[in-house]
């Protein structure tokens, strides 16, 4: 539809303006033909319609987009293949273009119905043309009216449409501190429609913001905590940020975007501990012992139910927690793991639940959601829970049993939507036993038990977890190898492997260090203590100790052919894939200077 076509009415107020004032017949189309104004019946007449037969002369102007007067009509070289020309009811015309930005859109005609009015048109035509041409100068003002219009409204939505998608609460308002902008996330946490904050102050919509702050220093803000309330009174702990909106000098308002500090935690707990490449498939090894494992694992993935894995340290018990969490329903929403014993007790219950502003000495004043909270709708991983302390256990059995959860410090019971997959190395039966964990607990975690075989029940996958290691930390240690010769790989197929993968993990990176010349590891690169092996718990503690020393060595070794600067040891943590602060801690153990 046309833009002359939309003001119709106005368009035909102009032609009976025109022709109230020159004593003519008017008539006004647009681009697409239509009659949007006319003061003769005759334009008006419903079986009347343009068409290539009897449009010459409009098509012309048009076509040029130049004005002409016509006094001869049927006679005009124009109106040579016209149908009508022998019957062509008007004596003259005058056809003045609409034009903007060199286009037409429509064309203002004065006709000649008898010989009175083509004397008028023919003796006039110089003031008519000018006439006719500022009325449709002014109907090509309109017309950018609407286009500039239509734009801003398409900038309106397309703005609004960039606006309402982000996942950060935006609220905007102008110098007096009334809102103009009130997006979809700000309506989801405060509770408050944005057509009823529209236009109204804000600090009325929202007590304390900072945008009224932000107003009257003049200053922006940036990533400050605040407390808010949202409308049923409930604070909202949130991360803003205040920007200033100024022309030149002038300040026209302030724009406030915000976060719940929990969804930033999630953020950012998901950008740091998402591991795509945790998926069974993955998980090296073709044994017929971890086969079943992949398969009773993978077939409870998708479902709520929580997951108790057992298995020695250094089978990989994270990598299938992550697995199962990759494989689930919840597998685009947070993954957080905590290792229950490598937290003090004290601190534990914290960041398990979260606490409330001033729930103890040295907390946050804003308060801090716990993994519980930040996990909403994801998975929990919770290692070494036979390390948890008996009074923690209550609370997560009531977690377990309610699906809510309560900050230290608060009062209000908060649901949460949590998968909780645990795991130990220890025998939980015992621990029971011995009064050291919840029986309760326990069955309530014991919902699909899954174990993960030892390394010594599945030597048939270490040619496969060697190859893997071997492509994992050759090119980091710029060595060139790419397998290992029979008599070691037999060593490696004889030993018990008490620390399992992890164990077999640092044995080839070892001995890739040590394997200075070929392309295969030899027997005289693998750490000493693999052929030092002794039966029962002290091949433990004996292999830990072995490795100590030849960790040490390595270290000597690489200190003496690299140097002591700061840049020799940077390139020494980069080789073996540490931080520099943990070869520090690796030198200061060993009392290496």
């Amino acid at each position: 539809m046309s833009y002359l076509y939309e003001m119709k009415a106005e368009a035909q107020n102009f032609a009976e303006i025109i022709s109230e004032a020159l004593h003519v017949e008017t008539e006004i189309i647009d681009e697409d033909w239509n009659v949007v104004g006319a003061t003769s019946g005759v334009f008006q007449d419903p079986f009347r319609e343009w068409n290539e037969y009897n449009s010459h002369i409009t098509r012309h102007v048009f076509d040029t987009r130049r004005a002409m007067v016509l006094s001869d009509p049927g006679k005009n070289q124009l109106c040579k293949g016209c149908l009508e020309k022998n019957l062509c009811f008007y004596k003259a015309g005058l056809y003045y273009p609409i034009l903007l930005s060199d286009r037409c859109y429509g064309i203002i005609s004065l006709v000649a119905f008898n010989e009175e009015q083509k004397k008028n048109i023919t003796e006039n035509s110089y003031p008519f043309m000018r006439f006719t041409s500022k009325m449709a100068e002014i109907l090509a003002s309109k017309i950018k009216e609407s286009i500039v219009a239509e734009q801003l409204n398409s900038m309106n939505e397309y703005l609004n449409t960039i606006i309402s998608s982000v996942h950060e609460g935006i609220i905007a308002c102008d110098a007096q501190g009334h809102i103009t902008c009130f997006n979809g996330t700000a309506e989801e946490k405060l509770g408050i429609s944005s057509a009823s904050a529209a236009g109204r102050p804000v600090e009325e919509i929202v007590p304390g913001s900072l945008l009224t702050e932000a107003l009257r220093d003049a200053s922006s803000i940036y990533e400050r905590s605040v407390q808010y309330k949202d409308q049923s009174g409930k604070p909202l702990h949130l991360i803003s940020n205040v920007t200033l909106v100024k022309k030149e000098d002038m300040l026209l308002g302030a724009v406030e975007s915000f976060n719940t500090d929990e969804s930033l935690f999630r953020i950012a707990h998901r950008l740091l501990q998402s591991d795509g490449s945790a998926a069974f498939h993955n998980i090296i090894g073709e044994s017929q012992a971890l086969r079943e494992v992949k398969l009773r694992a993978s077939a409870v993935a998708k479902g709520p139910s929580t997951v108790l894995i057992t298995g020695e340290s250094g089978t990989g018990k994270e990598l299938f927690a992550r697995a199962i969490h990759n494989a689930s329903l919840r597998a685009d929403l947070p993954f957080l793991p905590i290792n229950c014993s490598a937290i003090p007790d004290a601190l534990l219950e914290s960041e398990l639940f979260g606490y409330e502003g001033g729930a103890f000495t040295g907390a946050k004043a804003s308060g801090k959601p716990g993994i519980f909270e930040m996990a909403e709708g994801g998975t929990i991983f919770l290692d070494e829970i036979g390390d948890m302390p008996l009074n923690l256990q209550a609370k997560l059995l009531r977690v377990l049993q309610e699906r809510k959860i309560q900050r230290v410090g608060g009062t209000k019971a908060v649901p949460v939507d949590v998968r909780v997959i645990a795991a130990t190395h220890q025998d939980l039966t015992l621990k029971i036993e011995k009064g050291q964990f919840r029986e309760d607990l326990f069955y309530r975690l014991n919902v699909i038990p899954i174990t993960i075989p030892p390394l010594r029940k599945r030597t048939e996958d270490i040619p496969a977890l060697i190859r893997f290691f071997c492509g994992k930390y050759a090119p980091v240690l710029d060595r060139q190898i790419t397998g290992i010769a029979d008599d070691a790989l037999q060593i490696l197929r004889n030993y018990s492997w008490p620390g399992n993968v992890r164990e077999l993990e640092n044995a080839i990176e070892y001995a890739i260090n040590y394997s200075l010349d070929g392309s295969i590891i030899r027997k005289n690169s693998l750490p000493g203590w693999l052929s030092e092996e002794t039966d029962g718990a002290g091949a433990a503690v004996r292999s830990k100790k072995a490795w100590e020393e030849e960790e040490k060595k390595m270290l000597e070794s690489m200190l003496l052919s690299k140097g002591k600067s700061l840049d020799a040891k940077k390139e020494i943590a980069a080789r073996l894939n540490i931080s520099l602060a943990t070869l520090y801690r690796k030198l200061k153990k060993y009392h290496i200077s």
